[in-house]
């Protein structure tokens, strides 16, 4: 469990990755710019030129700056939101919960296949291919290697799945992150992994995951997307105008993100709400979960 001075040191430690201005600064934008956080959920190097394509063109349809910032974790970007130094965020979906609750988050869009449907992903919990374990009861005594605090697939669910199958006695192992997690079991320094079907997808993709070599004892049941996120104490004029600028973008806008949440083909944007994401405030009732939890 993270003490406040850890979650603040996190806070302060945001990473500015850039800055994208559009024809024209300023105009209905808070402080001339628009701040948009995003939670490292694969390497930070990675994420942000797929995120820069975005944030243009977001920035070109608000007409105002955007500047994008890699936050360190899930506490770092709810705290910058509750603090006033995120406008827009996007949270993984059970970090949004915590971030409607103590920053005020307002859910405006997520990511659409192409057929405007919104998707979605589910966590995993694999184990070598020649491991004795077969089902998520057989990892008894075990390790499990997890990806961080507050992750939904790569935390709470499989902990949750854990609670619901009455599996006790699991060594569990934060590893820092989907593919920190992936590569303890792929080294083998532990008896089984979560690895979501996002980060599976792009470690395949990458040729970093042989799937021949292991197995899923486990999967959850569907989760809905990262949703993007408005600090919800701005002007209402303001927000109506970041929804309806994200609902704007072009797939091409949003390819690069969605290639990282196995969005393929993309589609554009599309508007959720809270109702979208009951099923992870009803996992961090049954959980226990609170904000110095994510």
């Amino acid at each position: 469990m993270r003490t406040l001075g850890v979650v603040l040191a996190a806070a302060l430690a945001l990473t500015a990755c850039g800055t994208t201005n559009s024809a024209s600064s300023g105009g209905d934008c808070p402080n001339g710019k628009v701040r948009f956080g995003v939670e490292p959920y694969e390497d930070p190097a990675k994420l942000k030129p797929a995120y820069e394509v975005l944030a243009k063109a977001l920035a070109t349809k608000l007409g105002c700056e955007v500047e994008l910032q890699v936050v360190d974790d899930y506490a770092a970007e709810v705290l910058a939101m509750r603090n006033g130094k995120l406008e827009i965020a996007q949270f993984g979906p059970l970090g949004y919960v915590f971030a409607s609750q103590k920053a005020k988050a307002e859910p405006m869009v997520s990511f659409a296949d192409g057929s405007g449907k919104l998707t979605s992903y589910t966590a995993g919990i694999w184990v070598a291919k020649d491991s004795p374990a077969r089902t998520i009861e057989d990892l008894a005594g075990k390790s499990l290697a997890l990806s961080s605090v507050g992750s939904a697939s790569g935390d709470a669910l499989p902990r949750y799945g854990l609670k619901k199958h009455n599996v006790a006695d699991v060594k569990l192992d934060y590893a820092g992150g989907h593919p920190e997690a992936m590569l303890s079991l792929i080294n083998g320094k532990v008896d089984a992994a979560e690895i979501n079907s996002q980060q599976l997808a792009t470690a395949k993709g990458t040729g970093t995951f042989d799937e021949s070599k292991f197995r899923q004892i486990w999967k959850s049941e569907p989760i809905p997307n990262d949703p993007i996120t408005v600090r919800g104490d701005l002007d209402p004029a303001f927000k109506d105008k970041v929804r309806k600028a994200l609902l704007e973008l072009s797939p091409a806008d949003v390819e690069k993100v969605g290639a990282f949440l196995d969005v393929t083909p993309p589609g554009p944007l599309v508007q959720v709400n809270n109702d979208t994401y009951k099923v992870l405030f009803d996992l961090a009732t049954t959980l226990g979960l609170q904000e110095e939890d994510v």
